[in-house]
């Protein structure tokens, strides 16, 4: 007798997923992202990846990745550039690419089609007009003078519009709906603009570009889309979107569901706001490691295999809610626990002498690449007289807490010997500049024969051996938990996101570390060699400190989300 397989736990949107496909309703599962090529993209949008290519390849189906590109004042060719790059680096690869620009053609004719059945025409009034007739949330709408137009007025109008004879804001088309119905949306939204504005694609083809609300749906039903998954702020325009595949002969109506978007505290995810942080120069660009781009992300150090866990751990929601930034760190301390190679760094350099070390002599001594991977194997350290600790590491009059390097007490050093500070140097100023010490050579490797133990382990570089470089400590960029509430965000600017150590010392091992390579520092934190590096001039940013609270707090069953909103 063999046992059945535990039943999987499913959210609300794989539920309806296998209840289409055990139905018949669908025999194969497609979705797509379809980001809009107006900036770059973000945390939130690594959920949304994760999600519509994780449910295609679990089915068994396809994700397309689609550009919106529908506003051409906002859109360009190095965003959807980036775009691209950013979900292939996190590890997905879309089965065809697809524009909404390529189906402009159709749009336009099925907007013809929608005015010779009378479901739509062209509105002369201002933008002004067209909101106050909307109504608001309390108020019905007004029909505009122009819906009684007739149908060959309506298309001999619009084929004018697409043939440039009109400025831009004369007229609109219109969808015929209702004025009357409770969802503003469906008072007879707009569906065409007028935009003399060249496409980044098209060029001066078009003088007309359709809304967003009218070409994403019908761009899912030319790609037949079986699950349009959304984000919530999409739900009150899900009958606009149902009205439009039901209305307009398609060849498939898709089905849109929506979801929880990805809120962090500490972070804006606003497009604008990211725009002008970047355009007003609070950053140094998009992928500046303080911002929440998959870019500036991926220039940080987290790595794609930390984003997609943290996506899953996140989980999908009916109800937005706001995450903690710290299990996003969580994800990525986990990540590169397992495979950033271990090295030994020094920040804020201390000089050390090692008064009984033979001068002119050095050795090497074998230290394991990560303890958490066998396979990784080990490298050798020089060591020698003249060491640099870091600077935090010593207190002439320690308080009673205090356990590593003071006068008269010994440390071990990490895979090499104990030392015990014998004295120190001074400059003028009463300031300690070096200090002198003795070793053991009996304790090499770190243990002593007789057993004794230190109880401070400090890592260390041999000066002689010494890799200069510039390490940039990244922190959050904001320095309140939601930035966006009340007031101007950028009064909420955390002035230490980003501190530059000029003169740090690391082991030779690093000496041509590519960019974009990971590593422990120890008992610093995780670092990432900076793209910026130049052959002898390495730089590297700091991704996350040692220090986590989150581990503690999945493995007491702790919370995800911090509050509601």
């Amino acid at each position: 007798m063999t046992s059945e397989a535990p039943p999987r736990n499913l959210d609300f949107i794989r539920e309806i997923v296998e209840d289409d496909l055990r139905s018949g309703k669908h025999n194969t599962v497609v979705t797509r992202f379809p980001p809009e090529p107006n900036g770059y993209l973000h945390i939130g949008h690594a959920k949304s990846i994760c999600l519509n290519f994780g449910i295609a390849s679990e089915y068994g189906g396809r994700c397309h990745l689609r550009f919106d590109d529908t506003n051409p004042t906002k859109e360009e060719s190095e965003y959807a550039e980036a775009i691209k790059r950013d979900v292939t680096w996190l590890g997905f690869s879309w089965d065809h690419l697809f524009h909404a620009s390529d189906y402009f053609e159709q749009l336009y004719q099925w907007g013809e089609e929608l005015i010779r059945d009378g479901k739509a025409y062209v509105d002369s009034s201002t933008a002004e007009e067209i909101r106050d007739m909307r109504g608001t949330l309390t108020e019905p709408g007004k029909e505009s003078a122009c819906r009684s137009r007739s149908a060959d007025e309506n298309l001999d109008l619009f084929r004018r519009m697409r043939a440039g004879e009109f400025s831009d804001g004369t007229h609109v088309l219109r969808a015929k709906i209702d004025m009357q119905s409770p969802n503003i949306n469906m008072r007879d939204p707009v569906l065409y603009r007028i935009r003399h504005e060249d496409h980044h694609r098209t060029g001066d083809k078009w003088d007309i570009y359709p809304m967003y609300d009218y070409a994403h749906p019908l761009s899912d039903a030319i790609e037949q889309i079986t699950h349009s998954l959304c984000t919530l702020e999409f739900e009150d325009h899900r009958p606009l979107y149902d009205w439009l595949v039901e209305t307009v002969r398609v060849p498939a109506r898709p089905r849109q569901i929506e979801f929880a978007r990805l809120n962090l505290n500490y972070t804006v995810m606003s497009k604008r706001k990211l725009l002008r942080l970047v355009e007003e120069r609070y950053v140094a660009g998009w992928d500046d490691p303080r911002m929440p781009t998959i870019a500036g992300l991926r220039r940080r150090g987290f790595t794609p295999a930390a984003i997609r866990n943290f996506a899953e751990r996140v989980g999908v929601a009916k109800r937005e809610n706001v995450i903690d930034v710290g299990l996003l760190e969580f994800c990525v301390r986990e990540d590169l626990n397992k495979v950033a190679p271990r090295v030994m760094g020094v920040l804020r350099p201390l000089r050390v002498v090692i008064e009984n070390y033979p001068e002119g002599q050095s050795e090497e001594l074998e230290t394991p690449n990560n303890p958490e991977d066998a396979s990784a194997g080990s490298r050798k350290v020089p060591f020698s007289r003249v060491l640099y600790i870091e600077r935090d590491d010593f207190m002439e009059e320690p308080p009673k807490k205090f356990f590593r390097l003071a006068p008269g007490r010994e440390v071990r050093l990490r895979s090499a010997y104990f030392i015990t500070c014998s004295s120190v140097v001074k400059d003028a100023a009463g300031n300690v500049v070096e200090i002198r010490a003795t070793y053991d050579p009996a304790t090499r490797g770190g243990d002593a024969p007789d057993g004794r133990r230190p109880k401070a382990t400090l890592h260390w570089v041999s000066a002689e051996h010494a890799v200069d470089c510039e390490v940039r400590l990244y922190d959050r960029l904001f320095n309140a938990e939601n930035p966006e509430e009340g007031g101007d965000f950028l009064e909420h600017l955390n002035p230490d996101s980003l501190e530059i150590v000029p003169d740090g010392k690391l082991e030779p091992s690093v000496r041509s570390a590519a960019p974009f390579s990971h590593y422990q520092f120890e008992r610093l934190g995780y670092f990432l060699v900076d793209p910026e590096s130049k052959p002898g001039q390495p730089i590297f940013n700091r991704t996350v400190t040692l220090k986590d609270s989150w581990a503690k707090k999945l493995a007491g069953g702790g919370g995800l989300a911090r509050a509601s909103v």
